[in-house]
């Protein structure tokens, strides 16, 4: 049975694959692919769940293909099929099948109609292949295809300024999870020696023996695990942005911020459990994080204006509470409760617009007066306090934006000296004072050495905060991601064991993106005459083509699976020493914000309402 997994990833990614080549004004073909593709995928799974209850329901795990191996490393793909596996995975056929049904008349005649299917059976896609992940890297390119399919969907209504910036917020603290996985990622490699499976993760004899000796390490990656759960399913503090993400059209908010995607930090923390739950400590603090989001959020949800909003706080509320049943160990308590919860919170996100025309239509001729709520017993000032705090959602946005993004844009700022004739007369001599350095490192004190590579990756940081705060040139912002990944290069190489073909793995997958992006940036200077990114331009409708190809530049720069730098940053990983957290921690920040900061250029050059920039400030030409 192990050799079928691999056909619940084929599937999906071969109906997203015949959707792209659908003409826009073939409703129906589109439709019916995305809808058969589920569909089929569901009978598939109904079928292959019942043989395996049959044959003793033993988890299974599948070695699928081996893509890089080294002397001291090996990444490969490999699935994993057990309980949780096929809960996740009937509910997500079953929820997505109702989806592209009720998609195909709610959205009939929509502007982007092929592209919210594509977008779709990309998601889904995705979700499977993190659902089947037999290890880390696995679970982590299906994890980076839902983020991104997040983004798309939530600016679905792209020529509308709210849903584009709400899109880029959404992603931006999916990319802050992402360190927490990438961190944990490392973390495990250096604990177990190995890129280890899921199943392997089981063994109570193997995580123990590992851990009596490393519980520091032990504790660090399950701090790092609940802080990429948090962020996917909107855990505190990360909570503010389920709600912004209702911005896409109803079915996808549905499928993603009220059943699927959310519930992904819980699958996390499910498929993770046997590593930490002898860690007293942590889950202690998972569980604390789960009530204290769950009161947050259900004190939220009661003062929201927006029925979308309210759901959206009720289903956080909810997982607050799965978040606490995973921590006092009752699994499939966990997992009943997740099917609960997506399909009342779908149901409830579908019927939402008919249920408030209903109720409009119902306060004019049938009104009655609030009825008393528990709320009202409380004393006043207590009472006024709470709704304050509710209606201000706890200021968590605000925390957001003093702990994490207005020191990115100070730092950014601070930067404002670096244009592109300094980086090239100045930062590039630099560069190659350092390659140079390494080729005489034998020559040189260890304790110069020994320091080199937290310098260059912080350099490599430095170039990432600017290009994240960078308000006019969209070269400038795009040559400081790039020039980012060789910094980190450079900081690897200073590490031993490094081949020369590992780097080589890592940068032609940026080398080829970076040179697609820049050229696409020159064509699009060349027909709009100058290209700003202080506000959103909208340029995708005069030029698709160059928004499609930018994107997939963007992708491939910020170490999306895409491209061989997807490897060549786990290989990086690989090379960093686990007494090397800040040289880790430099280099996981400059994944991440890289990630950020290119999204945004693409958002600003070709999202939003479209602009014409003739009246802008003069250009200075790059």
């Amino acid at each position: 049975m192990n050799e079928l997994l691999q056909y619940f990833i084929l599937l999906p990614f071969l109906g997203f694959i015949i959707s792209l080549f659908l003409p826009e004004s073939k409703e129906k073909a589109i439709s019916w692919t995305a809808f058969g593709t589920v569909f089929l995928q569901l009978i598939g799974l109904a079928a292959f769940i019942i043989f395996w209850i049959i044959d003793g329901a033993k988890d299974l795990n599948l070695l699928e293909l081996s893509v890089l191996k080294t002397a001291h490393y090996e990444f490969y793909i490999a699935f994993y099929f057990d309980q949780i596996s096929a809960v996740y995975l009937f509910i997500g056929a079953l929820l997505t099948s109702m989806i592209t049904t009720y998609s195909r008349y709610y959205l009939h005649r929509e502007k982007g109609y092929k592209r919210f299917f594509n977008t779709v059976l990309f998601f889904f896609f995705g979700y499977n292949l993190a659902i089947l992940s037999g290890n880390f890297e696995t679970l982590f390119i299906g994890w980076e295809i839902i983020g991104i399919s997040s983004f798309l969907l939530i600016a679905f209504y792209r020529e509308r300024y709210l849903p584009v910036k709400n899109a880029f917020k959404v992603f931006s603290i999916y990319r802050i999870g992402d360190v927490g996985l990438l961190l944990a990622m490392w973390a495990s490699h250096h604990l177990f020696h190995e890129n280890i499976t899921f199943m392997k993760l089981n063994n109570y004899e193997l995580v123990n023996e590992h851990l009596q000796n490393h519980s520091i390490i032990g504790i660090f990656i399950a701090l790092c695990l609940a802080c990429a759960a948090a962020a996917k399913s909107a855990q505190i503090p990360f909570s503010s942005w389920l709600p912004r993400a209702m911005e896409g059209p109803t079915p996808s908010s549905a499928i993603f911020y009220g059943s699927l995607s959310v519930h992904l930090g819980v699958f996390l923390m499910l498929r993770t459990f046997p590593f930490w739950e002898h860690q007293t400590t942590m889950r202690f603090a998972i569980g604390l994080m789960g009530l204290t989001t769950s009161l947050a959020a259900s004190v939220m949800a009661r003062v929201q204006s927006s029925v979308k909003s309210q759901v959206a706080y009720s289903s956080i509320s909810q997982i607050g509470i799965i978040f606490i049943e995973i921590a006092l160990g009752f699994e499939t308590l966990a997992l009943i409760h997740f099917a609960g919860n997506a399909f009342l919170r779908t149901y409830q996100l579908l019927v939402s617009p008919s249920v408030v025309s209903y109720l409009i239509r119902d306060q004019f001729y049938n009104f009655k007066p609030r009825e008393k709520a528990i709320e009202d017993s409380y004393p006043k000032k207590i009472e006024y306090t709470l709704y304050i705090l509710a209606l201000k959602e706890f200021n968590l946005e605000g925390f957001l934006n003093m702990v994490l993004w207005r020191p990115l844009k100070m730092i950014g700022k601070s930067l404002d000296f670096m244009n592109i004739k300094r980086i090239y007369f100045f930062f590039i001599p630099i560069y190659l004072l350092g390659f140079i350095t390494y080729k005489f490192k034998l020559h040189l004190p260890y304790q110069i050495t020994n320091i080199l590579p937290e310098l260059f990756a912080f350099i490599g940081l430095v170039f990432v905060f600017k290009s994240f705060s960078e308000r006019r040139s969209p070269f400038l912002a795009w040559i400081l991601i790039v020039m980012n990944h060789f910094w980190i290069a450079l900081a690897i190489v200073f590490n031993d064991k490094v081949g020369i073909s590992e780097i080589a793995i890592y940068l032609s997958g940026i080398i080829v993106a970076g040179i697609i992006g820049y050229v696409a940036l020159l064509q699009l200077r060349k027909l709009e005459r100058k290209i700003l990114i202080n506000q959103y331009l909208g340029h995708v409708y005069e030029h698709p083509k160059f928004a499609f190809f930018f994107l997939l530049a963007t992708l491939g720069i910020t170490g999306f699976p895409i491209t061989t730098t997807f490897i060549g940053e786990d290989l990086v990983f690989s090379h960093i020493e686990s007494n090397q957290l800040f040289l880790a921690f430099f280099v996981a920040s400059s994944f991440v914000v890289s990630g950020i900061a290119g999204i945004r250029i693409y958002a600003r050059l070709f999202l939003g309402p479209h602009v014409k920039t003739y009246h802008e400030l003069p250009y200075k030409s790059s």
